[in-house]
């Protein structure tokens, strides 16, 4: 990841563990699609619920980088909203 924006020299990080809040917004971002795909997998098979679990997690895990990105990008958007300076 780059230290500042190429167009705007907007400094992505600010202070140390500043993306810690994006966290949060990971996690409200990949609740519904793991539900998703499990609720999928549960209902299109017979298998035990702890297997589908473990199936929902392992189909997710290749949106991770996606999602993790975006939860990035939303975290710096609520920051300078809130604190611009």
């Amino acid at each position: 990841m780059h230290d500042r924006c190429p167009q705007c020299g907007l400094k992505y990080e600010r202070e140390p563990g500043y993306f810690l809040g994006a966290m949060y917004f990971s996690y409200l971002l990949s609740i519904p699609p793991v539900l998703a795909i499990v609720l999928l997998i549960w209902r299109l098979t017979a298998w035990r619920f702890d297997l589908v679990i473990l199936c929902g997690f392992v189909a997710y895990l290749p949106l991770v980088p996606a999602v993790t990105r975006w939860a990035r990008v939303l975290w710096m958007y609520v920051d300078r909203h809130f604190d611009p300076d």
